[in-house]
């Protein structure tokens, strides 16, 4: 039996492709904060299956991943949706800025920390909901927007970070069979999760998003041609169409920077952890 996790997958896109993939004969793992939503999923069936967890934080991460490495020793798909809006800059637990936290960093670390049951399947597969070629320039002096931040802008430079996440991952596992698949669903009726009472604009376009947005059984009837077998190890998809890789949006060196400045935001937080300790 195959074996799917899908971290946000408690509602919205994730939560349409776990239940799609659960009526497959997938084993599906979701990984959400909502524990009703959760448990309700897991009640669906005995491959349901659902871990509470707070990827805004670090360890959080660490530890949902060790128990999925340990449950699940083969993966053949990984999905990473997690993400949560915010109109106004806040910051983690952990005093990292909360959409790199979120939307990038868990990513990261799921990528990375879930390489090795990956590797175990026949047509391993991750899939990122990510900027799917986006040109929003990264701002590498303000990874965590300290200056300037705007939600909306959060999102998309998240985004952007996600797609130059892909390039590195397949160069530092290159040994692999692993395909990365970075998809921009568009529009989609979700239920927005966020925090929108800091900007009334934010908020009455996103009621207006709510009536022309695509189902989200479409969306994931998008997404799943790119999930099987085949294809290039790097695919970028925006609303079912496969887009051509232009290299200044999809550049190595950039990719490497980013990967040593993320594990520079890794180290800080784990001396920070051992001082707390001592």
């Amino acid at each position: 039996m195959k074996t799917i996790v899908i971290t946000g997958g408690t509602d919205g896109i994730g939560r349409g492709l776990a239940e799609h993939c659960l009526d497959d004969g997938y084993d599906v793992l979701v990984v959400g904060r909502s524990e009703a939503k959760g448990e309700a999923f897991a009640s669906l069936s005995e491959h349901a299956h659902f871990l509470p967890a707070d990827l805004s934080l670090i360890e959080a991460n660490r530890r949902v991943i060790g128990q999925i490495a340990e449950r699940f020793p083969k993966i053949d798909v990984l999905v990473l949706g997690a993400r949560y809006h915010r109109s106004a800059r806040t910051v983690t637990g952990d005093g990292i800025e909360s959409n790199f936290a979120l939307f990038y960093l868990s990513r990261f670390l799921f990528s990375h920390g879930l390489a090795g049951p990956l590797r175990r399947a026949e047509h391993p597969v991750v899939l990122n909901f990510g900027g799917a070629g986006l040109t929003t320039p990264i701002r590498w002096d303000d990874l965590q927007l300290e200056h300037g931040y705007h939600g909306v802008s959060a999102m998309g430079h998240a985004g952007r970070l996600n797609d130059l996440l892909a390039v590195d991952f397949l160069d530092r596992h290159a040994d692999t069979d692993i395909r990365y698949v970075i998809n921009l669903p568009g529009v989609v009726v979700t239920s927005f999760a966020g925090e929108y009472e800091h900007s009334p604009v934010t908020a009455s376009q996103v009621e207006e998003l709510r009536v022309v947005g695509k189902p989200v059984s479409q969306a994931v009837a998008e997404i799943l041609p790119f999930l099987r077998p085949g294809g290039d190890r790097l695919t970028a998809v925006r609303e079912g169409r496969r887009l051509a890789l232009e290299p200044s949006a999809w550049d190595a060196t950039e990719a490497r920077r980013l990967h040593d400045l993320t594990q520079a935001v890794l180290a800080e937080h784990d001396h920070r952890t051992v001082r707390r300790q001592l």
